[in-house]
């Protein structure tokens, strides 16, 4: 009989394991690219606003508190200020992200829950590529086909909606048939729209992503409770993918606020608050920087450079609330775990 003597046991408290990580030469090699990459971005952001203020200081220090709220761009008279370009930006992507929200949303919820498998590729390509269409070619297509159709809508909106100030058109009298219909075009309204069909794939592929990763043991339970399939995405679906949700709204309103081209083309530009969306007339920061920069002097190229800077602070903001609820929902904290 062979007898085995086995180690003295420490009677002691437990005391917790040391696990030491050893990662592979390829797990550091691609952990330090990804903080060289985020760091480079990091870098480059910030480099892009020291150059942005130093540009504006001249600009910012004769102007002062009054570049917000001046509305003229007057810069070799000394009479310049955003107030009236701000409003035109914030209303063109407001009506962009009313437009687009829906359309982003049902799209991404029939690719993901409803289309049949053999065509669901077909249709995540086609929205992909509309991604890829240069603004270019959407500022052409709004103002050549899409204004002269809208203008019915527009006259319609405010025959019915008038009494709201949004969709007022004062000197228009949208039940004279007679009446020039010029009033309705080069309007927010109009680049609103081309810009929400810009906005909308990006938008898509987003929620749609979100929409494919709601947990399929959620979705079983509410198909065992009875839930028809509109119940299951109203109760597993859509709280699941909030986050997505906002994620990719405000992904597009940095775009809409952004927006050029397409803006440029449609818009007739006006240096006064126009706070009527269906009336001819808008500005936006980006318009007014590719509209005045090749004859601005060395005080309007800086006032526009404050423009520029501005935007720019008014898109990180937005990205940080919109960072901040995203990982406050259920999609958005799994994916930071």
């Amino acid at each position: 009989m062979t007898t085995v003597e086995l180690p003295a046991v420490d009677a002691g408290p437990d005391a917790p394991r040391k696990i030491s990580e050893r990662p592979a030469a390829s797990d550091r090699v691609f952990r330090g690219l990804l903080r060289g990459t985020g760091a480079t971005v990091l870098v480059i952001m910030a480099l892009v606003g020291i150059f942005l203020s130093y540009r504006a200081s001249e600009a910012l220090r004769s102007a002062g508190w009054r570049f917000l709220t001046t509305e003229t761009w007057e810069p070799d008279a000394g009479r310049f200020g955003i107030a009236a370009v701000l409003v035109g930006t914030v209303l063109i992507a407001a009506v962009a992200i009313v437009v687009a929200l829906p359309l982003a949303v049902g799209t991404a919820l029939y690719i993901s829950e409803y289309s049949a498998p053999w065509i669901r590729r077909t249709l995540i390509t086609l929205v992909d590529l509309m991604a890829a269409v240069p603004s270019v070619a959407y500022g052409l297509w709004g103002f050549f086909m899409l204004q002269p159709q809208i203008i019915g809508l527009a006259r319609w909106i405010s025959t019915y909606f008038g009494w709201i100030p949004l969709f007022d058109v004062p000197g228009a009298d949208p039940t004279d048939p007679l009446s020039t219909a010029t009033v309705y075009t080069s309007s927010t309204f109009v680049a609103g729209i081309v810009v929400a069909l810009m906005i909308a794939p990006v938008m898509c592929s987003i929620m749609r992503e979100v929409f494919n990763q709601a947990p399929v043991g959620e979705r079983e339970g509410a198909y065992a409770l009875g839930a028809t399939r509109w119940g299951m995405i109203r109760t597993v679906v859509l709280p699941y993918g909030r986050g997505g949700i906002i994620g990719g709204t405000m992904l597009g309103l940095g775009r809409a606020l952004g927006e050029t081209i397409a803006v440029f083309l449609i818009i007739s530009p006006v240096f006064a608050i126009q706070p009527h969306i269906l009336r001819s007339g808008a500005n936006s920061v980006s318009s007014l920087i590719a509209l005045r920069y090749g004859e601005a002097s060395p005080l309007g190229t800086s006032a526009l450079m404050a423009a520029g800077l501005t935007l720019f602070l008014m898109t990180l903001v937005i990205n940080f609330v919109a960072s901040s609820i995203i990982t406050r929902s259920r999609s958005g904290a799994s994916s930071d775990a």
